[in-house]
């Protein structure tokens, strides 16, 4: 018979510290307590009670000079103050997990939200949690949270905060999530799940469907051995709980070719190795409890602020990320640590099962955490990077974070980068604000990394990359290749148009088929506008450009829409003194000659028609070749009666 062991059976790291600082306890103090087992195995307990620890049920059963063990899955506010009251010394070895939490519900109690634990309500872990607030609704799964969404007292809750068991199956979790999501808004989601746990839920699925029977090891009162239990029985028809290799019937697996063996999370490596070896019909004497120590002494290393470590992504929520450390301490880096980029959302830093180098910047062994900084160890391998790229000239990205006396500061891996304002590639006495924000490129002109001074340039960036850009605009240009430019400046006479590194010239007659008196009438400083190349110069580095459709002849369309005889709309383009010129079509004039303004003598054209006036006209005459035509307004009005003869009397 072959025998198959999950990866991640037995102690996770939370227990392995609690069990950790009950033995160190009963060996330093003269009256070591536990209120309640230290986790949810017989073995264990009996064990660290032969080591001289001894249970008490309640904290008023505490006495002073007691050093009392508050066991893995925590407890309330008021078990803390009635041992507190007792005299008794508190050592809280509750999962860093079950701290953090307890800090989430107490914060959700000032924010004046409603907290909220998927899990089950008479397990150890639910019940100290509901110790750190006023009321802590508690559902088992999603049908008990569905039913609270629809009832009456939902709708007067301002907000949810939502936390999970640590045990807690995650489809559990999940379908649960849905129910309130959807009913519920204004949620804070917290998942609080132990990865180890979901890991080795995961794996026993796993490994049941693989083999013909599964031996799931673990004490009978424990939630998260009874959850394994459920789990194997859905992908395997035969599934023993058992609590040691005592009540391991060889018999009961008799025909099995491949037999499957996980533990839950409070099974002692001394434990599963007496039962495997049985499984294996090698039996050997129980090897006691000593395996302790091989199992929990990888916990027992000591972080201190500024250590290096290195971690891997366990969970990742909204605010932070929590690292399994391998040691006593559980990790957590803020959200703040993560990046230099504030804007910046932890899923798209960090992935469950990332393994990464870590900076410890405070350790809190009360309460058994360490704050960790992804940003300052990547601030220190940016200093080298920094360095190497002044070197070589190369250019780096950065993010600018404020505006600074004489400039501004750009983040470049975590390294406060400072750019003079004539180094920022914006028009003198322009404000530095517009450049707060933006991602940029810059490069590093001096580094003095004893003082911490780091100086760049954007503007040299953008020269270089103008330079390299107006380089491949002189390689391929030719006359007729059409361009989209950007309006840099604006003359009486015309406009200068960025096509990408050079810049273009198009002349006032080259900007519309229409007459115009100045370029701001048809374009705007930081308009597009795609232009075509008349004429070119290298030497000179001089290009001419046109906008107007030059393959649309205006005089055609003219010659199209009109003939001598038709009336036309035309607008006043310019006053002359013997007449006025109008635009029939974009492009092509008309003359009015005084004669043909009015049906009267006038002095001058301003007498009747101004600039800009629209008025019909008379095609009255075209000449093809000389592309001239004439026009009149007195044609289209009625003539004025002759006065007439007095009678002779």
């Amino acid at each position: 018979m072959e025998v198959i062991q999950a990866k991640s059976a037995g102690f996770c790291f939370g227990v392995a510290r609690a069990v950790k600082m009950a033995q160190e306890l009963a060996k330093t103090a003269e009256r070591p307590r536990m209120l309640g087992s230290v986790i949810h195995n017989g073995h264990v307990t009996a064990e660290l009670e032969r080591q001289g620890m001894r249970t008490i049920e309640n904290p008023r059963e505490a006495r002073p000079g007691d050093s009392v063990l508050l066991r893995a899955p925590g407890g309330g506010r008021e078990v803390y103050r009635l041992l507190e009251e007792q005299g008794a010394r508190v050592v809280d070895a509750a999962c860093p997990r079950i701290t953090h939490m307890q800090r989430i519900v107490e914060e959700a109690e000032r924010e004046g939200r409603q907290p909220v634990m998927i899990g089950d309500p008479d397990h150890p872990e639910v019940r100290g949690i509901g110790g750190w607030c006023g009321s802590l609704l508690v559902f088992s799964g999603p049908e008990e949270a569905a039913r609270w969404a629809e009832s009456p007292a939902a709708a007067g809750v301002k907000g949810l905060t939502i936390v999970s068991q640590t045990t807690l199956r995650r489809k559990v979790w999940e379908d649960s999530l849905k129910i309130l999501k959807k009913q519920c808004t204004n949620l804070k989601i917290f998942d609080t799940i132990c990865d180890a746990t979901h890991t080795r839920q995961s794996e026993a699925a796993q490994l049941a469907s693989q083999v013909d029977a599964m031996v799931v090891v673990g004490d009978p009162k424990s939630a998260n051995t009874a959850h394994l239990t459920e789990i194997c029985r859905q992908g395997c028809g035969r599934v023993f709980q058992i609590e040691s290799a005592d009540e391991l019937s060889l018999a009961e697996l008799a025909g099995c070719v491949r037999v499957g063996l996980t533990a839950g999370a409070s099974t002692p490596a001394s434990i599963i190795k007496e039962v495997k070896k049985t499984m294996s019909e090698e039996k050997i004497q129980s090897e006691g409890m000593e395996n302790f120590e091989e199992l929990v002494e990888q916990y027992t290393n000591t972080l201190n602020t500024g250590d290096k470590v290195t971690g891997v992504v366990i969970a990742i929520t909204p605010t932070e990320v929590h690292v399994d450390l391998g040691c006593k301490q559980a990790g957590y880096i803020p959200v703040d640590q993560l990046s230099d980029d504030p804007s910046v959302k932890p899923e798209d830093v960090v992935k469950i099962g990332d393994e990464m180098e870590l900076f410890v910047i405070r350790v809190n062994d009360v309460e058994g955490y360490a704050t960790l900084s992804k940003k300052k160890v990547d601030a220190n391998k940016a200093w080298e990077n920094i360095e190497e790229a002044c070197e070589s000239k190369e250019v780096m990205e950065g993010f600018v974070t404020e505006e600074n006396k004489g400039g501004v500061v750009v983040s470049v891996r975590g390294v406060r980068v400072f750019v003079p304002a004539s180094q920022s590639g914006l028009p003198r006495d322009a404000a530095m604000t517009a450049l707060v924000k933006q991602r940029v490129k810059v490069r590093i002109t001096e580094v003095n990394r004893a003082r911490r001074r780091v100086v760049g340039s954007i503007k040299a960036v953008q020269q270089e990359a103008r330079a390299a850009a107006a380089a491949e605009v002189w390689a391929n240009i030719e006359v007729g290749k059409r361009y989209t430019g950007t309006v840099k400046s604006m003359t009486s006479y015309g406009v200068f148009v960025d096509i990408g590194g050079v810049d273009g010239m198009v002349h006032i007659t080259d900007l519309s088929w229409s007459r115009i008196k100045h370029p701001n009438e048809v374009v705007s400083i930081g308009e597009t506008l795609e232009v075509y190349v008349i004429s070119f110069d290298p030497e000179k580095k001089k290009i001419s450009l046109g906008v107007k459709d030059r393959s649309t002849n205006p005089w055609q369309v003219f010659m199209d829409t009109y003939k001598v005889g038709d009336v036309a709309n035309v607008r006043i383009v310019k006053l002359m003194t013997f007449g006025a010129f109008a635009e029939v079509v974009p492009g092509v004039d008309g003359l009015i000659h005084i004669s043909q303004i009015a049906d009267h003598r006038i002095e001058k054209p301003g007498d009747e028609l101004s600039e800009g006036q629209m008025v019909d006209a008379k095609v009255t005459a075209v000449d093809e070749e000389k592309q001239k035509i004439s026009l009149s307004i007195r044609a289209l009005l009625a003539p004025t009666p002759a006065p007439a003869e007095e009678e002779e009397a």
